[in-house]
C-alpha cells in the first residue's frame, strides 16, 4: 500500500465519520508536520490531512513538558540537510537501499510517520514507520486472528503506537471505530458497541483490566467482545487467573514501536485453554532468541530507523530478554538494561514483580536496583504510598517460589508515583527520586 493509497482511505473515512474539528489542511510541500492533538476527532483530522501532503509526519504526546519538546526541536533544526524535501533528492544516489527502495527519501514514501517512543519513560526517539510498515503489520494481524474487518473499541491515545494502529486497521479494513476514554469506561460510562459480523475488538493495559474486574458490570460488559487485548507491561499470574475464571477473551501478545505493534500473539482460545505466554508470531514476523539470550525480530512491519537517521540489516535485537518454546511461543523474561546485578547474582525484576502482584498485597509494584556499598546494587520493591502490604505473607510466598538473592532487601512506600498514558511506570524517574 503506498502513501496515496492510505492517504484516500483516510479522507473516505473522515468524510463518514470524523466530524467538524477545526483543523487545517497542511502544505503540500512542508518538509514535516506536526500533530499534538488531545481530542481524537482533531487528531483524526490532522492526521488525514497530514498523510494526504508530503514531506514527514510527526505525532507528539500533548501532555510532553518543555525539556521532551525541546528535545523535538533540537532534532529538527539539528537535522535540516535531511528533513527538507530538496536535501532528499541531493542525497538519493548516496542512500542506503531495502529491496531496491531508497531508505533516505520519504519521497519514494519510505519512513515518513514519525512514532515516538521512550519520550517520559526515557530518551525521547522517533521510530520511522510508512504504508508499508502499517500494511505489513496489518496483513499479519488480521490473518492471524482471522479477521476481515477489523472493529475496534479505542482507550489508548492515538499518539502512541498501540491507540494508532488500533484506529488504522479499522480505516484500511473498512471496519468501526469507536474512541473511548479510560477513565469513563472504569467510572461506569460503557457504551455496547452495536452488532459486527466480525465483532469487536479492545486493547488494555494491565491496571486498566485490573480494575474493571472489580465491577461485575465492567465485566458483563467485557464479555461482548471478540478479544481483548492486553498489552503496554507485565500482567501478573492472579489476574490472568482472575480473567480467565471469568471467560475473559484476552489475548497477550508481545510488540513495541519499532514493529508497529505487535509482532506475536496468543489468541483467545489457547489463553482459555491455560496458556500464558505471548503468543506465537504473526504470519508477517521471525522472532526468535539470540545467543545472549535477547529477543530478535525481522519483519516487514520493522522500522527504518530512529529519527534522522536509518537502519541497517534484516534482524532488530531488543532489549528484551525472552524464551521460545515448544510450538513458537514467546516468553518475555524482561529488559536486558533492567537486570539488577546483586553481589554477582542476576535479578529479573518482572520476574520478583510476578511473584509480588501474586500475593494480592500490592495495589502497584516496582523492583528496582539501588546502590548498595558492599553488593553493588540492593533489590528494593516499591509500592504507592498509602498501602499496607502483610510483609509475612509477602515473605512467605517469595521463599516458595524464589532463590533468597532474589528476594527484596527492603520495602518502600513512594508518593510519587509517575505514569504514563500507557499505564508504564517510569522506572528511571522514580529510582533517580529513590536514590
Amino acid at each position: 500500500m503506498e502513501r496515496a493509497e492510505l492517504a484516500r482511505l483516510l479522507g473516505e473515512w473522515g468524510r463518514t465519520v470524523v466530524a467538524d474539528s477545526g483543523s487545517r489542511r497542511v502544505k503540500d510541500n512542508a518538509p514535516y508536520q506536526i500533530i499534538s492533538e488531545i481530542d481524537p476527532g482533531k487528531f483524526m483530522a490532522a492526521f488525514a490531512d497530514a498523510v494526504a501532503g508530503e514531506g514527514d509526519v510527526f505525532l507528539c504526546d500533548p501532555k510532553w513538558n518543555e525539556v521532551e519538546r525541546g528535545a523535538l526541536n533540537a532534532m529538527l533544526v539539528g537535522s535540516d540537510q535531511t528533513s527538507a524535501l530538496g536535501a532528499r533528492r541531493a542525497t538519493a544516489e548516496t542512500a542506503g537501499s531495502e529491496g531496491g527502495r531508497d531508505l533516505r527519501s520519504s519521497e519514494n514514501g519510505v519512513g515518513w510517520l514519525m512514532i515516538p517512543t521512550g519520550g517520559t519513560a526515557g530518551t525521547l526517539r522517533f521510530a520511522r514507520h510508512d504504508s508499508g510498515t502499517i500494511s505489513a503489520a496489518l496483513a499479519g494481524f488480521t490473518e492471524h486472528f482471522g479477521l476481515a474487518r477489523v472493529n475496534a473499541v479505542g482507550v489508548l491515545p492515538l499518539h502512541h503506537v498501540s491507540g494508532l494502529m488500533a484506529w488504522l486497521r479499522c480505516v484500511i479494513t473498512g471496519g468501526n471505530y469507536l474512541h473511548a476514554d479510560g477513565k469513563e469506561i472504569e467510572a461506569g460510562r460503557r457504551t455496547k458497541p452495536p452488532e459486527a459480523k466480525d465483532g469487536w475488538v479492545i486493547s488494555l493495559v494491565p491496571t486498566q483490566l485490573e480494575r474493571l474486574l472489580r465491577e461485575p458490570a465492567a465485566v458483563a460488559w467485557l464479555q461482548n467482545f471478540r478479544i481483548i487485548f492486553l498489552g503496554g507491561g507485565p500482567s501478573w499470574p492472579e489476574l490472568l487467573e482472575r480473567a480467565a475464571g471469568l471467560r475473559l477473551p484476552l489475548a497477550l501478545g508481545y510488540g513495541m514501536t519499532e514493529t508497529a505493534a505487535m509482532v506475536t500473539a496468543l489468541r483467545p482460545g489457547e489463553f482459555l485453554a491455560g496458556s500464558r505466554s505471548s503468543g506465537t508470531a504473526l504470519p508477517h514476523a521471525q522472532v526468535a532468541i539470540n545467543a545472549e539470550g535477547a529477543i530478535t525480530i525481522a519483519s516487514a512491519s520493522l522500522f527504518r530507523g530512529y529519527y534522522p537517521d536509518w537502519r541497517a540489516g534484516d534482524v532488530f535485537t531488543t532489549e528484551d530478554l525472552g524464551t521460545i518454546k515448544a510450538g513458537g511461543h514467546l516468553t518475555v523474561l524482561g529488559r536486558r538494561d533492567g537486570v539488577i546485578i546483586t553481589g554477582g547474582e542476576k535479578v529479573t525484576p518482572a520476574e520478583v514483580e510476578a511473584v509480588l502482584r501474586g500475593t494480592s498485597e500490592f495495589s502497584d509494584v516496582v523492583v528496582l536496583g539501588l546502590p548498595h556499598a558492599e553488593w553493588g546494587m540492593r533489590v528494593v520493591a516499591v509500592y504507592p504510598e498509602g498501602g499496607t502490604p502483610n510483609l509475612e505473607r509477602v515473605r512467605a510466598a517469595l521463599a516458595q517460589q524464589l532463590a533468597r538473592y532474589k528476594h527484596p532487601q527492603a520495602y518502600l512506600a513512594s508518593s510519587f508515583w509517575p505514569r504514563n498514558a500507557q499505564g508504564k511506570i517510569n522506572r528511571s524517574e522514580l529510582r533517580q527520586r529513590l536514590g
